[in-house]
């Protein structure tokens, strides 16, 4: 018997939309206090600097503005769980835009400022089923927003690492929201019921073909924490390294995602 249909995961437009802004707020209080000599460091993305990794966090939310900004485009509208596979083939664009506004703005604080101000303006008028035009295709705002957590989580990440001692909090319905999204894209892109995948607190999913679990303890079951999951997921971590060191727990024949990781890159 095939598995039954799982109905989409809904958000809270308003939860989503304030998660947002606070981890914004997280990332620029952080950024103000970096040196020069932190700010010129690498960070773990290609040729980028930590200035250039800080610079592309305003564009999660600016990516906002500048949709609301635009005219409404044609639907349909791309799906959000096939959001986090259509980002890859934009990574060059992306880096070209994220050295050009780190070249042109050399005052941080001041770019950070202008993003809140202009996304805070344009948000509360806008419905969230209005389309915007994004890098990948229309997208309604309200999945547009849950994108945006991953983009501030994921990159928060970053910017911890490539700082040491930097430790910017995680607004919690931000790391939920971005921890979820991903755990769900795993199970539409392995569909299935042999598998269960746990990120305690936040998200528990099934996936992988197989014989389909019922009752009682699950045959192949993954658990790890939100961090790691979200590493995993974005190629951060890779899977043989998380399980050598004590990152995931992984029991069972059909308990290795290692094909099918990362989600997104």
């Amino acid at each position: 018997m095939p598995p039954a249909k799982r109905r989409p995961r809904t958000y809270d437009p308003a939860k989503t939309r304030a998660a947002v802004l606070a981890q914004f707020g997280n990332v620029r209080a952080a950024v103000r206090t970096l040196t020069p000599e932190q700010l010129a460091a690498p960070a773990r993305l290609g040729d980028w600097t930590v200035r250039e990794l800080a610079a592309h966090l305003t564009m999660a939310l600016e990516a906002v503005s500048r949709g609301l900004d635009a005219d409404e485009p044609a639907g349909p509208p791309l799906a959000l769980l096939d959001w986090p596979s259509a980002t890859a083939p934009r990574a060059a664009e992306v880096d070209d835009d994220v050295h050009a506004l780190a070249a042109a703005e050399p005052d941080l604080d001041a770019l950070y400022a202008r993003a809140e101000a202009r996304f805070t303006e344009r948000l509360p008028a806008a419905p969230g089923a209005r389309l915007l035009a994004t890098r990948v295709g229309a997208m309604s705002l309200a999945d547009y927003l849950v994108t945006r957590t991953v983009e501030l989580v994921v990159h928060t990440d970053d910017l911890n690492a490539a700082v040491p001692g930097l430790d910017i909090p995680y607004d919690r319905h931000a790391l939920a929201t971005c921890t979820r999204l991903l755990a769900d894209t795993l199970a539409a892109k392995a569909p299935g019921a042999s598998t269960e995948v746990r990120v305690p607190p936040y998200a528990v999913v099934q996936c992988v073909e197989g014989p389909r679990h019922t009752r009682g303890t699950p045959p192949n079951v993954v658990e790890t924490d939100p961090l790691t999951w979200i590493r995993l997921a974005t190629g951060r971590t890779g899977w043989t390294t998380a399980l050598a060191d004590a990152k995931v727990r992984a029991s069972g024949e059909r308990a290795d995602l290692g094909g099918l990781l990362p989600l997104m890159s």
